[in-house]
């Protein structure tokens, strides 16, 4: 018999050798009285599904779909219902699911001969997804040698997996069936479709929008929010994706192997100065055209988006304009930091919008904009005062002033001064890049891999630290930047399509250092296999200048 330990309440129960989750769920589910739908589950801290069998004594902690590991084995099950569904009701169409948007997932969906896609087309996928639902058809793993895989899918014509997984080097791969349907996904599924309750799916600009649970509630939709500037960003990073013929891991892989990645490299910084000079002549053109010039340049962003290599670059361009820039961050007008606000647990919640003296900066900013001097603050992070260090702005004929900080577009710091004189920029990274047509890669996930070796490099933090605050990170974000992310008048996408091959050569070494006792273990796992399918490739060609070299060093800019 097997000692099977459940985390959700710390007890230990005997199973015979080979029973499933599903097995051990049952047996204790009276006594856990999950709020929510169990949907997978963590073995030893590594993400299996229900169906996972037990052979060894293990620890086991069930999940429902509100975050993490429980939240993507449900929307990834949800999208197979839906591919399924489509070309069910449509043979030969084609269906991408291409990336995060108004808190569900945007698709591109295509009928065979480039029919018109019409609400009478939506509707029968609809009711296609309910009825695989409501049969409750099984999600079947099946374990293959990668060759096996590779005729299976080549077979029907899947050029995006065939090239995925002809350049992952694995020896054994898993795909999954529904009904007679075969489809790839790098994690479990749940055990069948009808864990699926709760989806909605809608027309969304040119293509789809499936709509997923709320990650607090999942017994209902997420509140859908509009996005169109965010769109029109991903729309044009796909575009070029497609010019370039990169739209997936396989085809990045396939131009490393036949020597491009010094030319990728290069064209991908290209394009990335090319914005930043085109956002540059903007500000210079309405500094001289305009009947209110701008004066002011708010840059704003979530972590690890690149934001202060950005700004640096584009004091740069406007430079190279004839304008003078000068800048600060929020950062230095943080609140001492015995009087920062606390999160629930105790612990800073630096993200608040009251870490930040609004007053003070309020003040300043008015002032410099009647041509004062003013004397600005530098936080000091060590001692974690606000401290006077003799730094004098002022604003002459041709200057701009950039302000840089996560809470940049909140209202509250600049409400006095006029819209008119103020011009906003937004900063993320939004990866279009896909590991296949079914298989997005979360934008978080680029950015948190940044963060990590960044973090570590400084020696500020270990992966496993970096890791356990990342959900904080995140609430904040959602909180206090994503909210103003469309009031933005331009936005900037940081993400280069052979970031990851790159981040790969410098993350293997910090994720493996995570112990695979603690909790942090299941998504520095998850991660390590995902970078896994990227060929590594070397930073050195890299620019000084790069967005990555804020990230993985060696950049000729300083940062404090």
């Amino acid at each position: 018999m097997l000692q099977i330990r459940c985390k959700n309440n710390n007890v230990t129960k005997s199973f015979p050798e080979g029973a499933s989750l599903l097995d051990v769920y049952q047996e204790f589910a009276d006594e856990l009285q999950m709020p929510y739908p169990v949907v997978s589950a963590k073995v030893n801290n590594t993400s299996q599904g229900l169906k996972f069998r037990l052979f060894q004594n293990r620890d086991v902690e069930f999940l429902d779909a509100r975050r993490g590991s429980g939240r993507r084995v449900y929307t990834r099950s949800l999208c197979f219902v839906l591919y399924k569904a489509a070309t069910d009701v449509f043979p030969n169409s084609k269906l991408f699911i291409e990336h995060p948007l108004s808190r569900g997932y945007y698709c591109n969906f295509k009928k065979r001969n480039a029919e018109p896609f019409t609400d009478e087309d939506l509707e029968l996928i609809r009711q296609r997804m309910q009825e695989i639902i409501d049969l409750d058809m099984p999600f079947r793993r099946n374990e293959s040698t990668n060759e096996e895989a590779l005729r299976v899918f080549s077979e029907r014509g899947f050029s995006d997996k065939v090239k995925l997984l002809e350049t992952s080097g694995q020896i054994y791969t898993d795909y999954y069936t529904l009904g007679d349907t075969v489809d790839y996904y790098y994690g479990p599924l749940v055990p069948s479709a009808g864990y699926l309750k709760v989806w909605g799916l809608e027309r969304y600009q040119d293509g789809l929008l499936l709509r997923v649970p709320d990650p607090s509630n999942p017994t209902v939709l997420a509140e859908k929010f509009d996005q169109p500037k965010t769109f029109e960003m991903f729309a044009e990073k796909v575009r070029w994706d497609i010019i370039m013929r990169l739209s997936n891991v396989g085809d990045v892989n396939k131009a490393v192997l036949r020597g491009y990645a010094s030319e990728l490299i290069q064209v991908s910084e290209a394009l990335q100065e090319k914005k930043i000079v085109k956002i540059a002549e903007e500000i210079d053109r309405r500094y001289h055209t305009e009947e209110n010039p701008i004066r002011i340049v708010l840059i704003t962003g979530p972590s690890s988006s690149g934001k202060t290599t950005f700004t640096k670059r584009l004091s740069i361009q406007l430079l190279a304009c004839g304008l003078r820039p000068l800048s600060f961050s929020t950062d230095d007008y943080f609140v001492n930091r015995v009087e920062t606000p606390l999160l629930p647990n105790g612990q800073y919640d630096f993200d608040n919008i009251k870490t930040v003296d609004c007053e003070l900066l309020s003040d300043h900013l008015s002032r410099l904009m009647r041509g004062e001097r003013v004397e600005v603050p530098e936080f000091n992070f060590v001692t974690g005062i606000r401290e006077f260090n003799g730094k004098k702005l002022k604003l002459q004929n041709d200057s701009v002033l950039i302000i840089e900080g996560i809470h940049a577009l909140n209202p509250l710091l600049t409400a006095h001064i006029p819209d008119s004189l103020k011009f906003k920029i937004f900063v993320s990274a939004l990866t279009s890049i896909s590991l296949d047509d079914h298989n997005w890669i979360p934008t978080s996930d680029n950015r948190l891999l940044r963060r990590i070796i960044r973090d570590y490099n400084k020696g500020a933090f270990t992966a496993r630290d970096t890791i356990s605050n990342w959900p904080n990170v995140c609430d904040a974000e959602e909180k206090w930047i994503l909210p103003f992310q469309e009031t933005a008048d331009v936005m900037f996408n940081s993400a280069l399509n052979i970031e990851f091959a790159v981040l790969r050569t410098h993350a293997e070494i910090i994720l493996a250092s995570v112990p695979k006792n603690c909790p942090e273990y299941s998504e520095a796992h998850r991660l390590l296999k995902f970078i896994h399918y990227f060929i590594p490739v070397s930073d050195k060609e890299i620019p000084p200048t790069s967005i990555m070299r804020e990230f993985v060093g060696g950049s000729s800019f300083k940062y404090r």
